[in-house]
């Protein structure tokens, strides 16, 4: 069985001797930001659909899976899933928390792209 070899190009710090904290620093940096990405676009379908999960768990008490998104930098963020029961509705500032054993997460209603029922 043969092993992989890794490029220079692929593996900037192993290709080169001396690397300053800060140059490995910004490397980091740029392939974290290669990562994020712009909101979803749901559908009014969609989000009706969305809705009648959350109110459900809510009001049926039982878990149900989240995902949204989550700024980061400017209009680019992260992609978030967590697993829970909604226990609160702040219509204000449309927004649920979603609670599990160990954890609780205040999420924006306007940033879920998916609810999948457990």
């Amino acid at each position: 069985m043969r092993e992989k070899r890794v490029s220079k190009k692929e593996n900037v710090f192993v290709a080169s001797r001396f690397v300053l904290p800060e140059h490995r620093e910004m490397y980091l940096q740029v392939k974290e930001d290669e990562k994020l990405v712009t909101m979803p676009i749901v559908e009014q379908d969609e989000l009706e659909s969305l809705n009648y999960v959350i109110c459900d768990s809510a009001r049926a008490d039982y878990a149900i899976t989240v995902t949204w998104w989550k700024q980061v930098k400017g209009s680019l963020g992260t992609i978030c899933t967590m697993w829970g029961v909604v226990k609160w509705f702040d219509q204000n500032g449309r927004r649920i928390k979603l609670v599990t054993d160990e954890d609780s997460q205040w999420i924006s209603m306007d940033h879920i792209t998916a609810v999948k029922a457990d």
